[in-house]
């Protein structure tokens, strides 16, 4: 089927350019038969028909839409004839816009405008929009400092819309580098502007003339209808009556649609409040955030996020904003005191107490939480060792309770002492069994846990002081905020506070060691408080040891923290009480082991003829010495014991003691008898060296041999026991050695010489005591007497006396033989020259007889005589008249070699071969 028109063809356009929403008319050929067969219209690519009015086949009147094309055709379509041809083209213009001060005759759209100041998407106000660049070049921004040009203009500015408006300022600001050309170019700019705004209502008019026109004939048209009406006279005005029509359609649509819009606005509301929601979630989210995050204990977040919302919101006027941010800062507000029962809560680590104090410096917690922290910890660790002193005061006095705690001694000292291993003397050996703790003396656990206690406790202590100083608690980066220093001047006003502190803890330890160990140091008030220990039984040296060992290495850890000396003073002060308490108490317990000494007496006399008592004696004071070496050895800081006056006398007494306490004890075995020496734990070395091999095992020595081997034993302690002794004291530093050793030897010398004249009175007062009796047997008269025929039987049996007393003498100690001999040759000696010098009168066989029985006696002895005996022997022989002729002389001496060759065997034992002693 042929159509029955030809397409349409457009011939024109007017105007043929212009920018978007142009009236435009539209001239050609077959342009329709009327409005409903137009069914299609483009310009520029754009669909015009919606404004399209057709006026006839060949004009149709458009508005020009914002089409994507610069330039392009104008294509009509027809239902009769189809798309059509365009023998022209439109060129569409860039759209200019009006601004805020430029005049118009048309309607400007609403539009949103942006910021470009902030280059955000947001849409503000038309009044805030400033005008275009004034100066119509491109901008070429310098690098001018803002507070440079404020400093060269006060009081201008370089915003063209400000009252202030410097063009000095805005050019060294927007065209520091333009070209001269360039502003030329932008000064024939703003002559151009300013002879435009002098056109003033004739560019306006010239502008707006089509709308002035169409205006016009509105107003014509509507004045000649209302001329040709006439009922304005019967039913009003046209006017009048249009705008009664006009109200009530609109009443009618505000009934019509009154909830269809309230419906609308609430959902434009309940959108608004959504997107403001979504926007600002953030904030509206957090309350419940920080309550999840604290619950998981993710502080941090909780800090950050609080930081981001009081920078946002913290100054806010809106009430929603206020409102939320209020419930923030209760919650923040909870956290604080949430974090300070936790920072003040005991026990707590090192590295959790500096998180918790950070996190409330975070937060700008009021007060100072770190020194809060420190005081309460400080009052935490005075609360520990009082505690746990009076766990132990309850466990003495029968509960019992600690013994179960496995953690009587914490891994604190443990760890210290890990390298350092107990020394102890030999006569001590610390038993390490697990049962160790139950053996051991409680004052001893005590100073231990006590010590455990601070030393667990004042490092960590001491290290968030030095924290709190260097502002290291309060920034992980070493920043140097105002808060940060606020807080370091805070530390380092309360420097004394802090040092009074640790100077109660160190002296608390020393109280409460003092109270356990040395009651008397302290003042009645002190007693009642550090005191109440059961000290009936005072503490051996071996655990005194331990205690200062102990006390030491808390000293040493303390030291290691760089503690001031000043403050671990009073431990060094009572490390020298508990040294020289220590010394004393060895000894005072070491002259107790002296005097039991004799319980351990054998009787069993060596080749030397000593028993082994001295040698245990010797051994006792030598272990006591090894025993006292550590606590007497004097650690880095700490002051000689010995050079302590009143400790060096003290120590010295003692030592005297002990050793007169020995002496006392040899007094003692001399006198007791068979029943008063327990000998049931005795055995007999069958195997020590003895002379003769006569010691049986039921040996029980005689009350002489008794003295005799004590008399051998005093000797050999004079002689090498006390000189060994006093090499060994001065090797530990005992001072007064000499003096002790002095005394000691004037004791046991003074002890030597009463034994002594004991055994000499016990053996030669019955020699000399037969003498007489048997000088004068049968009636003998020195005057009326026979010629002598040899010595008589009293002198032999004296002689065998002695004798005896020699045998006696030479089995227990042949060093003595020589002294017990002599002062009984001297009594004897004494006895015959007082016998003789009695007699009134010798016949000349009497004279004989007697010089015979005093010149026997006298070669007999000859190796023991002494001074004293010779002289005896000698007013002896001087009371006797003097032999007159040769026979009474060869009469002598025949009878002396008679008495000599009939007592050859008794008489060897006195010979000089047989008196050497022994060489050791």
């Amino acid at each position: 089927m042929s159509r029955a028109r030809q397409p349409p063809l457009v011939t024109g356009i007017s105007p043929n350019e212009g920018t978007p929403w142009t009236k435009v008319t539209i001239r050609g050929e077959n342009l329709g038969t009327g409005p409903n067969d137009l069914i299609g219209l483009s310009i520029c690519g754009h669909n015009c028909l919606l404004t399209a009015e057709w006026m006839s086949a060949s004009k149709i009147v458009c508005r020009v839409g914002p089409a994507k094309d610069d330039k392009g055709e104008i294509i009509v379509t027809t239902r009769s004839g189809g798309r059509g041809t365009s023998t022209v083209s439109f060129k569409l213009l860039k759209h200019e816009k009006i601004g805020i001060l430029d005049q118009s005759a048309v309607w400007v759209d609403e539009m949103n405008y942006y910021d470009m100041r902030t280059d955000r998407n947001k849409g503000i106000s038309p009044l805030s929009l400033r005008p275009a660049n004034p100066l119509g070049i491109d901008l070429d921004k310098g690098k001018v400092p803002l507070k440079d040009l404020e400093s060269m203009f006060p009081g201008m500015s370089g915003d063209f819309t400000s009252e202030n408006f410097s063009a000095t300022w805005y050019l060294i600001e927007n065209h520091s580098v333009t070209s001269f050309e360039q502003l030329r170019i932008a000064a024939s700019n703003l002559k151009k502007q300013a002879s435009k705004k002098n056109e003033g209502s004739l560019a306006y008019v010239k502008g707006g003339l089509s709308t002035f026109f169409e205006a016009q004939d509105a107003l014509a048209a509507i004045h000649q209808k209302l001329e040709s009406d006439g009922t304005e006279k019967v039913e009003g005005s046209m006017t009048q009556r249009l705008e009664n029509v006009l109200n009530r359609a609109s009443d009618t649509a505000d009934t019509l649609f009154q909830e269809v819009l309230g419906r609308k606005d609430k959902a434009d509301s309940t959108r608004n409040a959504l997107n403001v929601l979504q926007r600002f979630k953030f904030l509206f989210n957090l309350p419940l955030n920080i309550e999840r995050n604290i619950q998981k204990g993710d502080y941090d977040v909780v800090i950050n996020d609080y930081e981001k919302a009081k920078s946002l919101f913290g100054n806010t006027e809106v009430p929603v904003f206020k409102k939320v941010y209020a419930e923030v800062e209760t919650r923040i507000g909870a956290l604080r005191n949430l974090l300070l029962d936790k920072l003040l809560e005991t026990p707590s680590t090192l590295h959790d107490q500096k998180r918790y104090i950070r996190y409330l410096s975070d937060l700008h917690a009021p007060g100072d939480p770190a020194w809060q922290c420190i005081v309460a910890q400080h009052k935490w660790i005075l609360q520990l060792m009082q505690n746990c002193k009076e766990d132990f005061i309850k466990e003495q006095r029968g509960g019992g309770g600690l013994e179960q705690d496995g953690e009587l001694r914490s891994s604190a000292l443990s760890r210290i002492s890990h390298t350092a291993s107990l020394k102890r003397g030999s006569s001590f050996q610390t038993p390490r069994d697990d049962s160790w703790h139950y053996k051991s003396p409680q004052q001893v656990r005590f100073v231990e846990k006590l010590s455990d206690v601070v030393i667990s406790q004042l490092p960590n202590f001491w290290k968030l002081w030095i924290s709190y100083v260097n502002g290291s608690l309060f920034s992980e980066t070493g920043e140097k905020s105002g808060q940060v220093e606020k807080l370091k001047k805070n530390a380092r006003q309360r420097q004394n506070d802090f040092k009074g502190m640790i100077e109660e803890v160190t002296r608390r330890l020393v109280q409460l060691v003092r109270g356990a160990l040395l009651p008397s140091t302290l003042r009645e008030e002190q007693r009642r408080l550090y005191g109440g220990w059961d000290t009936k039984t005072p503490l051996t040296g071996a655990w005194l040891t331990q205690v200062i060992h102990t006390v030491r290495l808390s000293h040493e850890a303390l030291s290691a923290l760089e503690i001031p000396n000043d403050l671990l003073q009073v431990i060094q002060d009572l490390l020298l009480d508990l040294r020289v308490h220590c010394l004393l108490i060895t000894l005072q317990h070491t002259a107790e082991d002296v005097k039991r000494l004799p319980e351990k007496e054998d009787w069993i006399v060596d080749n030397e003829g000593i028993t082994s008592l001295p040698a245990q004696f010797e051994q006792c004071m030598v272990q006591m010495l090894q025993s006292l070496k550590e606590p007497m050895e004097s650690k880095p800081g700490e002051v000689n014991v010995f050079q302590q006056e009143l400790a060096q006398d003290e120590a010295c007494k003692l030592c005297v003691g002990i050793m007169k306490a020995f002496i006392s004890c040899l007094e003692q075995l001399s006198t007791k008898t068979d029943g008063d020496i327990d000998t049931s734990h005795l055995s007999v070395d069958m195997a020590s060296p003895d002379v003769f091999g006569s010691v049986q095992e039921d040996f029980s020595p005689s009350p002489e041999q008794r003295l005799l081997i004590i008399l051998s034993n005093c000797q050999y302690l004079e002689r090498h026991t006390f000189l060994n002794l006093a090499e060994h004291l001065e090797k530990h530093g005992f001072t007064t050695a000499d003096k002790i050793t002095r005394v000691s030897k004037d004791a046991v010398r003074e002890l030597d010489e009463h034994l002594f004249e004991s055994y000499i009175e016990k053996k030669s007062d019955p020699i000399v005591g037969s003498l007489e009796p048997g000088i004068y047997a049968g009636y003998f008269d020195w005057k009326d007497c026979l010629p002598p025929t040899g010595v008589r039987s009293y002198l032999k049996e004296a002689l065998v006396s002695i004798i005896s007393v020699h045998a006696e003498v030479f089995t227990v100690s042949k060093e003595l033989v020589p002294r017990v001999l002599s002062r009984i040759i001297e009594s004897v000696a004494e006895e015959m020259s007082r016998l003789m010098q009695c007699v009134s009168s010798f016949s000349k066989n009497g004279a004989l007889q007697a010089r015979l029985e005093i010149c026997a006696l006298k070669d007999a002895v000859a190796t023991y005589l002494t001074s004293e005996s010779q002289a005896s022997f000698k007013q002896a022989l001087e009371a006797l008249p003097q032999l007159q002729s040769g026979a009474d002389k060869k009469l002598l001496e025949e009878l002396l070699n008679k008495f000599k060759s009939s007592m050859q065997f008794q008489l060897t034992c006195f010979q000089p071969s047989s008196v050497q002693p022994v060489k050791r």
